[in-house]
């Protein structure tokens, strides 16, 4: 019989540990001086208690079943086939393809990768019907599951025009598409929204409201809608974001099919890098993918430290693997399902998010849907609004980058180590509407710091 090891203890209310917590401020203002409040107007306390626990998240993850995913930009179709090989005997499980020509020869580029099994994304810079009709052949006879990232919404946001099609438009040919084969084919590009700067609730309620134009068009899909996700470092506020996300697209999906899931392909952000003190990114990136696995990620794919300015590299793209390798083998922590169930601090916020994105989301349905205020730039001056103010906290070093406008290494040089631009690029051309554009925090700095080597 298991002995209660605390049963000669009394239980202490929340009550009680607010009035201990108040007699060790000495007379400092409770509410001041512990309780936080963050950028999506969420009050974070100093403890969160049984008594004050409400109603838990009825969200389910599945901690044992995520990926180690390795991003692959095709372009040699022989040098992308030697480093997926090489990746997969290194420990990689999953694979993700960008592929921006439709002239790549698919075939030749999958016919040799041991495949069977395994889980494989491919991002496209284009909509062809042929192009997603051979992988849809590739799939049946590797015995693979693919995911064909196509989403015109999202490439509109990013690239302000939608993709070149002979068709009506971009919705006809995914139409089309889906009609030919039997893959997942929808795509939504959530981290746009977070390099963009968009705080957690934007980024939430956009990503709903993208879907929700799909969902409108095609609701008589039934293959589950692929979420490419950045996660930050607000450690657990990122776990309960995609615990708050799939808990929201559940429930918006069933109004049209219950029977569509969701899938997570989830990545950290690049908004937080930094080019000086670069070693400093790995610290992020293992936190952000710790958030990431405890959130609920079906696959994960790591930022080399050094991918802002190197080009792919086998160095950093081993390190970035071996960070996820470490936590999923040494750290264990696909051993756990819901790893974040009775947490009353992730409970808490999970609730409090979705609650605060679903009202955003329905704001933005009961003005038109997200395609309209995207169409008369409503959400990319949203996006902006979030992201001056979060300029604002990093400028004025209430928002610290360990490495860059706190305790900077003087003696750093980077000027000669740039193989790729590392700032916002700027690419003139005729566009629809006024792209959403990343930018890192750090990027006024660092360019300050390099006119001065």
């Amino acid at each position: 019989m298991a002995t209660n090891l605390f049963e000669d203890f009394n239980p202490i209310s929340s009550k009680q540990w607010k009035q201990k917590i108040q007699f060790e401020l000495d007379g400092a203002d409770y509410n001041q001086t512990v309780i936080w409040n963050s950028p999506e107007d969420i009050q974070v306390k100093p403890f969160y208690h049984s008594d004050e626990f409400t109603k838990s998240a009825s969200v389910q993850t599945q901690a044992s079943e995520f990926k180690i995913c390795q991003n692959i930009f095709v372009h040699d179709i022989d040098k992308s086939v030697k480093r997926a090989i090489n990746t997969i005997e290194r420990g990689a499980e999953s694979l993700r393809f960008t592929i921006q020509n439709e002239n790549i020869n698919v075939q030749n580029l999958l016919e040799n990768l041991p495949l069977e099994g395994r889980i494989v994304y491919f991002h496209l810079s284009f909509l062809s019907i042929d192009f997603v009709k051979k992988l849809d052949s590739i799939s049946a006879q590797k015995k693979a599951t693919f995911y064909i990232n196509l989403d015109p919404i999202g490439y509109l946001a990013r690239e302000g025009n939608w993709f070149t099609t002979s068709d009506k438009n971009n919705f006809e040919t995914i139409d089309k598409i889906s009609k030919e084969v039997n893959l997942s084919i929808l795509s939504i590009d959530s981290g746009l929204y977070q390099n963009a700067g968009a705080n957690i609730t934007q980024q939430i309620a956009y990503s709903l409201a993208h879907a929700n134009e799909y969902l409108n068009r095609f609701a008589d899909f039934s293959k589950p809608m692929v979420f490419q996700i950045s996660v930050g470092t607000n450690y657990f506020f990122e776990i309960a974001k995609l615990r708050a996300l799939r808990m929201l697209f559940k429930l918006i999906a069933a109004e049209y099919n219950p029977d569509i899931d969701c899938h997570f392909l989830v990545t950290p952000t690049k908004r937080n890098k930094t080019i000086y003190d670069y070693n400093v990114n790995m610290l992020r990136t293992t936190t952000e993918c710790m958030s990431a696995i405890l959130g609920g990620a079906d696959a994960v794919a790591n930022l080399p430290y050094d991918s802002l300015y190197h080009k792919d590299n086998e160095f950093g793209d081993r390190i970035a693997r071996n960070q996820l390798l470490v936590l999923k083998h040494e750290s264990y922590f696909d051993k756990v399902d819901n790893p974040a169930d009775g947490s009353y601090y992730i409970e808490s916020l999970t609730m409090q998010l979705a609650e605060k994105s679903l009202i955003l989301f329905k704001d933005i349905e009961a003005n038109g849907g997200f395609l309209k205020l995207l169409n008369d730039g409503t959400i990319k001056k949203k996006i902006q609004e979030s992201a001056n103010k979060e300029q604002e906290l990093f400028d004025s070093k209430k928002e610290i980058l360990l490495g860059t406008n706190k305790y900077p290494n003087k003696e750093d040089r980077m000027k000669h180590d740039l193989e790729l631009f590392p700032f916002v690029k700027i690419k003139p051309r005729k566009t629809l509407i006024t792209p959403i554009i990343e930018k890192r925090l750090a990027e006024k700095l660092e360019q300050e710091r390099l006119e001065q080597e």
